[in-house]
């Protein structure tokens, strides 16, 4: 299927997409505030530059968004059906720099906490997962309000 906008209108939009300030990140630091939590943002000095820091806690926690990291089992995570021999490589990147962020991270003494764009949807899921990450709580298996579970890794097309 041919792209809908011609090459200079989709580099257009591709270029407006932003790495902080999202939707999905602001509703997120909403419910933390409003939790009582304090944090700083996207602190370059950390591997990866995580969306909040919490440094007193020793804690970060990374929005992700669910097609360009690749949510496992998440309908938003679908591959494009143009040009996916750049697509498959560079979503596959990215979710490769997550674990060594990640790996990075916890061993410099901090805890990681992912929260994925569809699960920013339901804020009190993200008031749950949040709750459970700062009282130390067994991690939530939180439900996937995008739908289905197809094995992780695994592309599906859009």
């Amino acid at each position: 299927m041919a792209d809908r906008h011609t090459q200079e209108q989709r580099s257009h939009n591709m270029r407006r997409i932003r790495s902080g300030g999202t939707g999905p990140e602001l509703r997120v630091r909403r419910i933390a505030h409003a939790l009582g939590f304090r944090f700083r943002l996207h602190r370059k000095d950390l591997p990866g530059t995580p969306d909040l820091v919490f440094p007193r806690h020793r804690k970060a926690v990374f929005v992700h968004g669910c097609f360009w990291h690749q949510h496992p089992g998440c309908r938003y995570a679908c591959l494009p059906a143009t040009r996916q021999d750049y697509w498959l490589p560079k979503l596959a990147r990215n979710a490769e720099r997550d674990a060594d962020v990640r790996n990075a991270l916890e061993t410099d003494g901090w805890q990681v906490l992912e929260i994925w764009e569809c699960q920013t949807r339901d804020s009190e899921l993200v008031r749950q997962l949040l709750w459970h990450f700062f009282n130390a709580l067994p991690p939530l298996q939180p439900r996937m309000p995008c739908g289905g579970f197809p094995a992780a890794g695994s592309y599906k097309s859009c």
